[in-house]
């Protein structure tokens, strides 16, 4: 004997007593990211990766906080190869003019574009400190104003 079919609600009240959607944001719906990170990489896809060339680049940015960057291909003149932080490699955070290299990823959905795996840094820069993975994150102090001599 089978049981009567039962209407879903749409909305759940929470403990707290405002409505809970299906979505995490509650107004829509989270599009999934289409970049393979690390942690969403399939084992096939990370093994095609490693057993690529080993391609040498310069970091032409790198954001901690947004958690990516660009590196620019030395050997090549072709645009810019996008960097998650999740690929980096290595125990120093990556600075604008660091030489890397990296292993190459297609990403979806077409598989033409390629992201930046296996990212080891090889000659960081000089002039600049490096910040460390473990390290609590600094901000770059805010410019001093220059005296005025009147």
């Amino acid at each position: 004997m089978m049981s009567a079919p039962q209407e879903v609600p749409k909305e759940r009240p929470s403990p707290a007593g405002t409505p809970v959607s299906g979505s995490p944001r509650g107004d829509h719906f989270l599009v999934p990211s289409p970049i393979p990170t690390r942690r969403t990489r399939t084992y096939s896809q990370s093994e095609r990766a490693r057993a690529g060339p080993t391609v040498h680049g310069r970091i032409k940015s790198f954001c901690r906080e947004k958690g990516h960057g660009f590196i620019v291909p030395l050997e090549s003149h072709g645009d810019p190869i996008f960097v998650h932080i999740s690929d980096v490699d290595g125990e120093l955070v990556p600075r604008e003019g660091d030489e890397v290299t990296y292993k190459l990823c297609a990403m979806p959905p077409k598989y033409e574009k390629f992201c930046a795996v296996h990212v080891i840094i090889v000659h960081p820069r000089d002039d600049i400190p490096h910040e460390r993975w473990g390290e609590h994150h600094r901000s770059p102090a805010p410019p001093q104003p220059s005296p005025s001599h009147t």
